[in-house]
Protein backbone atom coordinates (compact mmCIF):
# COMPACT_ATOMS: atom_id res chain seq x y z
CA UNK A 1 0.00 0.00 0.00
CA UNK A 2 1.42 3.28 -1.15
CA UNK A 3 -0.45 5.99 0.23
CA UNK A 4 0.10 9.92 -0.60
CA UNK A 5 1.96 11.70 1.91
CA UNK A 6 0.44 14.60 4.15
CA UNK A 7 3.17 17.13 2.58
CA UNK A 8 2.06 18.76 -0.69
CA UNK A 9 -1.49 17.40 -0.62
CA UNK A 10 -4.76 19.13 -0.37
CA UNK A 11 -6.25 18.39 2.74
CA UNK A 12 -10.27 18.98 3.86
CA UNK A 13 -11.10 18.64 7.83
CA UNK A 14 -14.41 18.38 8.59
CA UNK A 15 -15.40 19.46 11.59
CA UNK A 16 -11.53 21.12 11.99
CA UNK A 17 -12.40 24.26 14.25
CA UNK A 18 -13.26 22.04 16.96
CA UNK A 19 -10.82 20.99 19.78
CA UNK A 20 -9.26 17.89 18.41
CA UNK A 21 -10.17 19.15 15.39
CA UNK A 22 -8.09 22.51 15.21
CA UNK A 23 -4.93 20.94 16.33
CA UNK A 24 -4.41 18.90 13.83
CA UNK A 25 -5.40 21.75 11.16
CA UNK A 26 -2.04 22.98 13.12
CA UNK A 27 -0.47 19.79 12.69
CA UNK A 28 -0.99 19.52 8.85
CA UNK A 29 0.01 23.35 8.33
CA UNK A 30 3.32 22.15 10.29
CA UNK A 31 3.72 18.81 7.83
CA UNK A 32 3.61 21.08 4.97
CA UNK A 33 0.36 20.48 3.33
CA UNK A 34 -0.58 21.88 0.42
CA UNK A 35 -3.57 23.56 1.03
CA UNK A 36 -5.77 23.14 4.47
CA UNK A 37 -9.76 23.36 4.27
CA UNK A 38 -11.63 22.97 7.00
CA UNK A 39 -15.58 22.73 6.83
CA UNK A 40 -17.55 23.36 10.28
CA UNK A 41 -20.62 24.90 10.84
CA UNK A 42 -19.51 25.75 14.44
CA UNK A 43 -21.91 24.40 16.33
CA UNK A 44 -19.35 23.80 19.30
CA UNK A 45 -16.15 24.72 17.33
CA UNK A 46 -14.73 28.63 16.77
CA UNK A 47 -12.87 30.59 14.53
CA UNK A 48 -10.76 31.49 17.62
CA UNK A 49 -9.33 28.36 17.76
CA UNK A 50 -8.23 28.71 13.90
CA UNK A 51 -6.08 31.64 14.66
CA UNK A 52 -3.23 30.79 14.17
CA UNK A 53 -4.12 28.27 10.93
CA UNK A 54 -5.74 31.11 9.23
CA UNK A 55 -2.48 33.24 9.39
CA UNK A 56 -0.77 30.35 7.68
CA UNK A 57 -3.14 30.19 4.90
CA UNK A 58 -5.73 27.85 5.87
CA UNK A 59 -9.42 28.15 4.45
CA UNK A 60 -12.30 27.69 6.66
CA UNK A 61 -15.59 27.14 5.03
CA UNK A 62 -18.47 27.37 7.45
CA UNK A 63 -21.40 25.38 6.85
CA UNK A 64 -22.46 21.95 7.40
CA UNK A 65 -21.17 18.66 6.46
CA UNK A 66 -24.72 17.25 6.76
CA UNK A 67 -25.26 18.36 3.56
CA UNK A 68 -24.15 16.48 0.59
CA UNK A 69 -23.73 19.39 -1.71
CA UNK A 70 -21.85 21.71 0.51
CA UNK A 71 -19.36 18.65 1.03
CA UNK A 72 -19.15 18.22 -2.98
CA UNK A 73 -18.97 21.81 -3.56
CA UNK A 74 -15.87 21.97 -1.41
CA UNK A 75 -14.16 18.61 -2.75
CA UNK A 76 -14.18 19.75 -6.08
CA UNK A 77 -13.51 23.34 -5.82
CA UNK A 78 -10.26 22.41 -4.07
CA UNK A 79 -9.62 18.99 -5.25
CA UNK A 80 -9.05 17.48 -2.07
CA UNK A 81 -6.66 14.75 -1.68
CA UNK A 82 -7.03 13.85 1.67
CA UNK A 83 -10.45 13.67 3.96
CA UNK A 84 -9.71 13.53 8.54
CA UNK A 85 -13.02 13.51 9.76
CA UNK A 86 -13.50 15.43 13.05
CA UNK A 87 -17.39 16.03 12.76
CA UNK A 88 -19.34 14.97 16.02
CA UNK A 89 -21.49 16.81 18.26
CA UNK A 90 -20.48 16.18 21.89
CA UNK A 91 -21.62 13.04 24.41
CA UNK A 92 -23.26 15.67 26.69
CA UNK A 93 -25.44 17.15 23.62
CA UNK A 94 -26.80 13.29 23.38
CA UNK A 95 -28.74 13.97 26.65
CA UNK A 96 -30.24 16.96 25.75
CA UNK A 97 -31.07 15.71 21.50
CA UNK A 98 -30.38 12.11 21.47
CA UNK A 99 -31.41 11.57 18.00
CA UNK A 100 -29.90 14.49 16.11
CA UNK A 101 -26.21 13.47 17.84
CA UNK A 102 -26.73 10.00 16.67
CA UNK A 103 -27.40 11.17 13.17
CA UNK A 104 -24.65 13.86 12.93
CA UNK A 105 -21.93 10.79 13.65
CA UNK A 106 -23.56 8.74 10.78
CA UNK A 107 -24.74 11.26 8.42
CA UNK A 108 -21.00 13.24 7.90
CA UNK A 109 -19.46 10.17 7.08
CA UNK A 110 -22.52 8.31 5.21
CA UNK A 111 -21.54 11.98 3.02
CA UNK A 112 -17.98 11.45 2.84
CA UNK A 113 -18.06 7.69 1.83
CA UNK A 114 -20.37 8.12 -0.91
CA UNK A 115 -18.17 10.74 -2.34
CA UNK A 116 -15.21 8.42 -1.89
CA UNK A 117 -16.87 5.93 -4.07
CA UNK A 118 -17.35 8.19 -6.48
CA UNK A 119 -13.83 9.06 -6.58
CA UNK A 120 -13.92 12.62 -5.55
CA UNK A 121 -10.81 12.02 -3.13
CA UNK A 122 -8.56 9.28 -2.07
CA UNK A 123 -7.73 8.88 0.83
CA UNK A 124 -10.81 9.00 4.65
CA UNK A 125 -9.38 9.48 7.90
CA UNK A 126 -12.52 8.72 9.99
CA UNK A 127 -12.38 9.77 13.58
CA UNK A 128 -14.45 7.61 16.32
CA UNK A 129 -14.34 7.31 20.13
CA UNK A 130 -13.42 5.17 22.44
CA UNK A 131 -17.27 5.40 24.19
CA UNK A 132 -18.33 3.11 20.96
CA UNK A 133 -16.47 0.16 23.45
CA UNK A 134 -18.87 1.29 26.92
CA UNK A 135 -17.58 0.47 29.64
CA UNK A 136 -14.55 -2.14 29.58
CA UNK A 137 -15.74 -5.90 29.22
CA UNK A 138 -11.85 -6.32 29.84
CA UNK A 139 -8.62 -3.79 30.12
CA UNK A 140 -7.01 -2.79 28.63
CA UNK A 141 -9.46 -2.88 25.83
CA UNK A 142 -7.97 -3.39 22.46
CA UNK A 143 -9.45 -3.07 18.80
CA UNK A 144 -11.35 -6.11 18.81
CA UNK A 145 -13.38 -5.31 22.35
CA UNK A 146 -17.04 -5.39 21.40
CA UNK A 147 -18.67 -2.48 20.67
CA UNK A 148 -21.56 -2.02 23.28
CA UNK A 149 -22.55 2.02 23.38
CA UNK A 150 -24.11 3.49 26.52
CA UNK A 151 -25.22 6.90 24.89
CA UNK A 152 -26.50 7.82 21.11
CA UNK A 153 -23.41 9.50 20.71
CA UNK A 154 -21.74 6.25 21.28
CA UNK A 155 -24.43 4.38 19.56
CA UNK A 156 -23.43 7.31 16.40
CA UNK A 157 -20.00 6.47 16.72
CA UNK A 158 -20.20 2.51 16.19
CA UNK A 159 -22.75 2.71 13.54
CA UNK A 160 -20.26 5.25 11.66
CA UNK A 161 -17.30 2.80 12.01
CA UNK A 162 -19.34 -0.92 10.98
CA UNK A 163 -20.70 1.59 7.53
CA UNK A 164 -17.12 2.45 6.92
CA UNK A 165 -15.39 -0.64 7.38
CA UNK A 166 -18.44 -2.05 5.24
CA UNK A 167 -17.86 0.47 2.41
CA UNK A 168 -14.14 -0.30 2.68
CA UNK A 169 -15.06 -3.93 1.85
CA UNK A 170 -17.84 -3.66 -0.92
CA UNK A 171 -15.58 -0.66 -2.90
CA UNK A 172 -12.05 -1.56 -2.13
CA UNK A 173 -12.10 2.53 -0.51
CA UNK A 174 -8.82 3.73 0.76
CA UNK A 175 -10.73 4.70 4.81
CA UNK A 176 -10.25 4.07 8.19
CA UNK A 177 -10.26 4.61 11.50
CA UNK A 178 -8.47 6.06 14.93
CA UNK A 179 -10.32 6.02 17.82
CA UNK A 180 -8.74 8.27 20.49
CA UNK A 181 -9.82 7.76 24.35
CA UNK A 182 -10.04 10.99 26.51
CA UNK A 183 -8.79 14.48 25.03
CA UNK A 184 -8.22 17.09 26.92
CA UNK A 185 -6.06 20.35 26.18
CA UNK A 186 -6.50 23.80 25.34
CA UNK A 187 -9.17 24.98 23.21
CA UNK A 188 -11.56 22.33 24.63
CA UNK A 189 -15.14 23.68 25.45
CA UNK A 190 -15.67 25.27 29.28
CA UNK A 191 -18.88 26.70 29.23
CA UNK A 192 -22.62 25.33 29.25
CA UNK A 193 -24.01 21.98 29.30
CA UNK A 194 -21.42 21.01 26.68
CA UNK A 195 -17.58 21.61 28.53
CA UNK A 196 -15.22 18.88 29.22
CA UNK A 197 -14.54 18.01 32.96
CA UNK A 198 -11.10 19.50 32.85
CA UNK A 199 -12.02 22.58 31.41
CA UNK A 200 -14.68 22.76 33.47
CA UNK A 201 -13.27 22.65 37.06
CA UNK A 202 -10.83 25.24 35.84
CA UNK A 203 -13.09 27.83 35.33
CA UNK A 204 -15.11 26.82 38.48
CA UNK A 205 -12.43 27.59 40.57
CA UNK A 206 -11.23 30.79 38.13
CA UNK A 207 -14.85 31.84 38.93
CA UNK A 208 -14.66 31.30 42.51
CA UNK A 209 -17.26 28.75 42.76
CA UNK A 210 -16.96 25.33 44.05
CA UNK A 211 -15.77 22.09 41.18
CA UNK A 212 -17.68 18.93 41.54
CA UNK A 213 -17.42 15.49 41.40
CA UNK A 214 -20.13 13.36 39.58
CA UNK A 215 -20.73 9.84 41.61
CA UNK A 216 -18.09 8.37 43.70
CA UNK A 217 -15.13 9.86 41.60
CA UNK A 218 -13.72 6.45 40.87
CA UNK A 219 -14.87 6.85 37.11
CA UNK A 220 -11.62 5.82 34.98
CA UNK A 221 -10.72 7.17 31.64
CA UNK A 222 -7.45 7.10 29.74
CA UNK A 223 -6.11 10.76 29.13
CA UNK A 224 -4.46 12.10 26.13
CA UNK A 225 -3.13 15.10 25.80
CA UNK A 226 -4.73 16.50 22.21
CA UNK A 227 -1.51 17.69 20.89
CA UNK A 228 0.06 13.96 21.45
CA UNK A 229 -3.38 12.64 19.47
CA UNK A 230 -2.83 15.00 16.50
CA UNK A 231 0.71 13.99 16.15
CA UNK A 232 0.43 10.05 16.64
CA UNK A 233 -2.87 10.17 13.59
CA UNK A 234 -0.36 11.52 11.79
CA UNK A 235 2.54 9.07 12.67
CA UNK A 236 -0.27 6.29 11.54
CA UNK A 237 -1.52 7.54 8.80
CA UNK A 238 0.96 6.35 6.41
CA UNK A 239 0.58 2.82 7.33
CA UNK A 240 -2.44 2.01 8.89
CA UNK A 241 -4.03 -0.33 5.97
CA UNK A 242 -7.82 0.31 5.13
CA UNK A 243 -10.76 -1.01 7.12
CA UNK A 244 -8.59 -1.16 10.03
CA UNK A 245 -9.14 0.93 12.97
CA UNK A 246 -6.42 1.96 15.97
CA UNK A 247 -6.65 3.01 19.64
CA UNK A 248 -4.98 6.59 20.40
CA UNK A 249 -4.62 5.47 23.76
CA UNK A 250 -1.49 6.26 26.32
CA UNK A 251 -2.71 2.97 28.26
CA UNK A 252 -2.88 4.53 31.69
CA UNK A 253 -5.88 5.09 33.97
CA UNK A 254 -6.78 8.33 36.01
CA UNK A 255 -10.02 8.01 38.00
CA UNK A 256 -11.98 11.58 37.89
CA UNK A 257 -11.20 12.37 41.40
CA UNK A 258 -7.51 12.34 40.65
CA UNK A 259 -8.43 14.40 37.89
CA UNK A 260 -10.34 16.87 39.94
CA UNK A 261 -7.87 17.19 42.61
CA UNK A 262 -4.51 17.57 39.62
CA UNK A 263 -6.45 20.32 38.58
CA UNK A 264 -7.11 21.84 42.11
CA UNK A 265 -3.63 21.07 43.21
CA UNK A 266 -2.25 23.08 40.02
CA UNK A 267 -3.95 25.97 41.04
CA UNK A 268 -3.60 25.69 44.75
CA UNK A 269 -7.21 25.77 45.41
CA UNK A 270 -7.76 24.53 48.64
CA UNK A 271 -11.41 24.64 48.66
CA UNK A 272 -13.94 21.94 49.18
CA UNK A 273 -14.87 19.91 46.67
CA UNK A 274 -18.57 18.77 45.90
CA UNK A 275 -20.03 15.58 45.47
CA UNK A 276 -23.03 15.09 42.98
CA UNK A 277 -25.30 12.36 42.21
CA UNK A 278 -23.83 10.13 39.68
CA UNK A 279 -24.48 10.38 36.06
CA UNK A 280 -26.54 8.16 33.80
CA UNK A 281 -25.30 6.17 31.36
CA UNK A 282 -21.43 7.55 33.06
CA UNK A 283 -18.99 4.93 31.21
CA UNK A 284 -17.26 3.39 34.06
CA UNK A 285 -13.92 2.18 33.06
CA UNK A 286 -11.34 3.04 30.61
CA UNK A 287 -8.31 2.08 29.28
CA UNK A 288 -7.20 1.43 26.24
CA UNK A 289 -4.74 -1.24 24.94
CA UNK A 290 -1.34 0.47 23.47
CA UNK A 291 -0.18 -2.76 21.76
CA UNK A 292 -1.39 -1.96 18.16
CA UNK A 293 -0.88 1.32 17.95
CA UNK A 294 3.14 0.93 19.64
CA UNK A 295 3.00 -2.61 16.68
CA UNK A 296 2.48 0.24 14.03
CA UNK A 297 4.43 3.33 15.10
CA UNK A 298 6.38 2.09 17.75
CA UNK A 299 6.49 4.10 20.90
CA UNK A 300 4.65 7.71 21.08
CA UNK A 301 5.37 11.38 22.84
CA UNK A 302 3.51 11.80 25.86
CA UNK A 303 2.74 14.59 27.41
CA UNK A 304 2.44 14.25 31.66
CA UNK A 305 -0.94 14.80 33.05
CA UNK A 306 0.12 17.39 35.06
CA UNK A 307 2.24 19.16 32.41
CA UNK A 308 -1.07 18.92 30.17
CA UNK A 309 -3.02 20.17 32.80
CA UNK A 310 -1.14 23.44 33.39
CA UNK A 311 -0.86 24.36 30.25
CA UNK A 312 -4.66 23.69 29.33
CA UNK A 313 -5.08 26.11 32.98
CA UNK A 314 -2.89 28.66 31.47
CA UNK A 315 -5.35 28.58 27.92
CA UNK A 316 -8.84 29.22 30.41
CA UNK A 317 -6.98 31.75 32.33
CA UNK A 318 -6.09 33.63 28.81
CA UNK A 319 -9.53 32.87 27.05
CA UNK A 320 -11.00 34.66 29.95
CA UNK A 321 -9.22 37.45 30.54
CA UNK A 322 -9.69 38.12 26.96
CA UNK A 323 -13.55 37.93 27.27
Amino acid sequence: MKRQSIKNSTILIVGGAGFIGSHLVDQLIAEEAKQVVIIDNLFIGTKDNLNHALNKGAILHVDNAENQEALTYIIEKYDIDIVFNCATKPLNYSFMNPANTFLTNVLVLKNLLELQRKNSFQTLCHFSSSEAYGSAQYQPMDEGHPLIPLTTYAAGKASADLMLQSYVRMFDLDAFIVRPFNNYGPRQNFEGEMAGVIPLTIKKILDGSTPEIHGDGKQTRDYIYVQDTAHIVLKVFPVIPPGECVNITTDQQTDIKTVVETVADSMKYKGTILKRTARKADVQSHRGSVKKLADMVGQTQKTPFKDGILNTVDWVKKVKGNS
